[in-house]
């Protein structure tokens, strides 16, 4: 009987994955059973190159290598059971299990290694890490760098995406490291690869997502994208959806192409590649088609296309991919168009309900179809009722709400809803002609909660309550102090001779000058504030008692002669007709030119009278400056007491005879105030 080895609960790792099953080794080869999917893999004795026996993270693992470059990896074994496979792959394999463990260093400095279908970084001749070239996407260099990107695991929630390479120079001449390393990893990577000449190729092609210009190279089973800093290779297979949408403007179309899995870049995913066109953009392409193409893509596609851009890379993705394009369908908005302008979150954008679904365009583009929807809720706007959100919510439980919605699409919106027979949670009105939204606006009944919203108002109610009941206290305060400037009886008496004092109380004096200073300071801030807002509220304008300006001498050559390049130039636009005037008039000769110059006389009197105004204003300001020093002469010889008063006066009348500084000041300002009224 032949011997044989069995070993449950086995892992196999397979893209980064593991599959737990069980192995089973005999003299024929190697058999491992894939417990969940009951996938059974075969590896035949007379293939097996070398067998590794290593420590790994689940206990001791089996690596082996066949003829034809592929690894399989085994984990899961116990120590005690190197000796009996040690034993197994001697007598029926002829091959000596070797024991090589891997490199716990975490040096990011070492050698690479290919070998079959492996990358292996050693440190220190110990393997630190391998990579199956087999999940390799794509390889790109540069300068010193080479980049790896891998396939998406769609088995597990964290997975390599990219890693890169720093190859140092060398002094060997016709030798590039960098080449030759790529070279290395693409002759054994599941790399898109072209192995004829493109169709057809489109230079400078701007695309929205992801943003930049490209260069777009289609082949029979995959489109490249070349950019400046970005390549993309995008297998036709994984191409789910095409749409033809035009834009708001009516000049410029886009071309939406829908990819499961998407496109990546670093971190950023694309499920949507957007290109924008414009109606204007014509396009002669002829096709690199031979005979078998040309009978496989009969009644699609032609050696020579033309028409507009839009038009003819559209037609060649439809016949490549062979999937239909969508188009809008019978919905118009209010104005006409296909699409309704709205927001979502804080970029603004172009909403279109198709016949299957709605798509948003552009940042970020999103796809609903119908049977997605549970239902939809039109929501009041926050901040005003002239526009309204549109609220929908998906099987999965995902909210998608737009937003700043106009009032008037409102209508039209709830009819395609309506017709499409799709949950609404609260249409807000009743169906019938005339549809007011503002019946609508005022339903909040279905509406979800919003907590914040209500705290915000019940805090703004707290708020008002207590700036009303403040106001009645302490308003007059707050007016009497922010205006020191205004005469009061209170004010004035405090500095006047009958307020008391004694010669002999120093603290009576202190006081005194204290509350002078305070008011003096008042005062100040009253004037500067004062100031500042007749700086604010004046405003320099033209005055209008100056003389108009005369027509000068090209316009008055303009309005005889218009009629004439108008002749001369049948249907021509306003613009234009300026602009030939101006090249006229500059390449006419400076003697033709000079005879509208009497006709320009006017610009002489202008001057002079402008003159004679600019005189006038000056005389008017002088009277206006003297007559404010008369009257501000007087006002101060007022207040001057008279000899006789004081000679005759007591301590008592001399005291009642003293006017305080401030005073003196506060009457200066109103006087000043009455003057400029």
């Amino acid at each position: 009987m032949a011997e044989m080895l069995e070993f449950n609960n086995i892992f196999q790792e397979v893209k980064g994955s593991m599959k737990e099953g069980i192995l089973r080794l005999n003299d024929q080869g190697i058999i491992f059973s894939n417990c969940k999917m009951g996938k059974v893999d075969n590896i035949e004795a007379w293939k097996l190159t070398e067998g590794i026996w290593r420590r790994v993270a689940q206990g001791h693992g089996l690596k082996l290598l066949t003829r034809n470059g592929r690894v399989y990896k085994y984990n899961g074994f116990q120590e005690s059971e190197f000796q009996k496979l040690s034993n197994f792959f001697k007598t029926h394999y002829h091959l000596e299990l070797t024991k090589k463990d891997l490199c716990m260093k975490g040096w990011n400095w070492g050698k690479v290694k290919f070998g079959g279908q492996l990358l292996s970084f050693d440190i220190d001749d110990q393997p630190a890490f391998e990579i199956p070239l087999s999940n390799v996407s794509q390889c790109t260099t540069s300068k010193n760098e080479v980049t790896l990107e891998f396939h998406q695991n769609d088995d597990t929630e964290v997975s390599l995406v990219e890693m890169r390479f720093y190859v140092p120079p060398t002094q060997e001449e016709g030798v590039d490291p960098v080449e030759a390393f790529a070279q290395n990893v693409l002759s054994k990577a599941d790399v898109i690869q072209a192995t004829v000449d493109a169709i057809c190729v489109f230079h400078e092609l701007q695309c929205l997502t992801p943003r930049g210009r490209y260069d777009i190279r289609m082949y029979l089973t995959f489109l490249h994208l070349h950019g400046k800093s970005f390549d993309y290779k995008i297998p036709y297979s994984t191409v789910l959806h095409l749409f033809l949408l035009p834009h708001k403007d009516q000049r410029q179309m886009f071309f939406v192409i829908s990819l499961d899995p998407p496109i990546k870049q670093g971190q950023t995913h694309y499920h949507f590649l957007i290109l924008l066109f414009s109606k204007d953009d014509d396009i002669s392409l002829t096709l690199n088609l031979n005979e078998e193409l040309e009978k496989r893509f009969e009644g699609q596609l032609t050696k020579n296309m033309l028409g507009s851009l839009y038009e003819v890379v559209s037609q060649i993705m439809k016949a490549l991919v062979n999937c239909k394009i969508t188009v809008p369908g019978n919905f118009r908005g209010y104005l006409g168009d296909p699409c309704i302008t709205c927001s979502y979150k804080a970029s603004s954008g172009l909403l279109y309900p198709l016949d299957q679904g709605f798509i948003y365009i552009h940042k970020p583009p999103i796809h609903i179809r119908f049977p997605e929807i549970t239902f939809v809720n039109f929501a009041r706007g926050i901040t005003t009722t002239r526009f309204f959100d549109l609220e929908i919510e998906t099987e999965q439980g995902t909210w998608y709400t737009f937003s700043s919605i106009q009032k008037e699409e409102y209508g039209k919106l709830l009819d395609f809803i309506s017709a499409k027979k799709i949950n609404v949670k609260n249409q807000g009105l009743k169906e019938g002609k005339n549809l007011s939204y503002h019946r609508y606006a005022d339903s909040d009944e279905d509406r979800r909660h919003n907590a914040y919203l209500e705290k915000m108002k019940e805090e703004g109610k707290s708020r008002g309550e207590n700036a009303s009941g403040s106001s009645d206290d302490s308003g007059e305060e707050m007016d009497e102090s922010f205006n020191p400037g205004e005469e009061e009886e209170d004010v004035a008496e405090e500095f006047d001779s009958n307020a008391s004092s004694s010669p002999s109380s120093n603290e009576g004096d202190s006081d005194r000058e204290e509350k002078e200073q305070k008011h003096l300071k008042k005062a100040k801030m009253a004037k500067d504030h004062k100031d500042h807002k007749k700086t604010v509220k004046v405003k320099k304008g033209k005055d209008p008692r100056a003389p108009k300006k005369p027509t000068s001498a090209y316009l008055l050559w303009l309005n005889a002669s218009q009629e004439k390049i108008k002749s001369d130039h049948p249907g021509i636009s306003i613009m234009d007709l300026s602009k030939k005037a101006g090249e006229i008039w500059e390449g006419m000769p400076q003697k033709m030119q000079e005879e509208w110059d009497p006709k320009a006389a006017g610009i002489r009197k202008h001057e002079n009278a402008m003159k004679e105004h600019e005189r006038n204003l000056g005389k008017s300001s002088k009277k206006d400056k003297s007559k404010k020093k008369k009257v501000k002469a007087k006002m101060d010889k007022k207040s001057i007491p008279s000899r006789g008063s004081s000679s005759k006066s007591s301590s008592g009348q001399l005291s009642k005879g003293f006017k305080s500084k401030e005073f003196m000041f506060r009457r200066e300002q109103k006087w000043k105030e009455e003057v400029a009224e």
